[in-house]
Order: C-alpha cells, then sequence, then structure tokens
C-alpha cells in the first residue's frame, strides 16, 4: 500500500473526510453511495499517484462497489495540510477505455 492511500485510509477511519462538489456531482451521476466509497477504501489498490499535483497530492484508486462492480475514485490532501482526506471524484470506469483489471488505460 502506497504512503499517501494508507494516510486517506486513515484519514477516512477518523471520519476527517471532504466530498468536493465536483465529487458530489460524479457519485449522483454514476449512482454510487458515498458509503461504499467510504468501506471500500480499504480494498483499495493504487491505479495512478500525483504527487506533485499543484492542489495537494492525490492518487486514483479502483475499488469495488457492494455490488462488487469496479469503482474509480481520486482521493487528495490539500498542499500544505495533513488533512482532510478530499473525495475529489469518483465514476464507474468506461471498459472501453480501461483494461480488465480498471488499473491501466488502454493503447
Amino acid at each position: 500500500m502506497s504512503d499517501m492511500l494508507t494516510r486517506i485510509c486513515e484519514l477516512v477511519d477518523k471520519r476527517d473526510v471532504r466530498i468536493s462538489d465536483h465529487g458530489y456531482d460524479e457519485l449522483v451521476d454514476d449512482n454510487i453511495f458515498i458509503h461504499e466509497v467510504l468501506v471500500g477504501i480499504k480494498s483499495a489498490i493504487v491505479v495512478e499517484d500525483y504527487p506533485d499535483y499543484p492542489k495537494g497530492p492525490c492518487i486514483l484508486v479502483v475499488q469495488k462497489d457492494s455490488e462488487n462492480h469496479p469503482i474509480h475514485v481520486v482521493w487528495g490532501i490539500p498542499k500544505g495540510h495533513a488533512a482532510p482526506a478530499v473525495l475529489i471524484t469518483a465514476y464507474r470506469p468506461d471498459p472501453e477505455i480501461w483494461t480488465d483489471d480498471y488499473k491501466r488505460r488502454k493503447k
């Protein structure tokens, strides 16, 4: 598990979480429940790591919803801060764009 994912999991455990406006919109658009995202973070796998993102470090993870379907979630921590964990966006990955394990973009 990456250091960033470990930190996000710790913050989620403490309920030190914020959901961005965009994150709320995407959750609704793809019929993803926040509870599923929060519970599923423990089994998340890092797909991409963005340690130098201008707004603060963030990661793209793949995890499963309650029906075992894959979801991608981008988590971040605001630049210069140790908390909160910010759910930036969450969506159901398109199988036309992603490999079967949803960990890599198809070329």
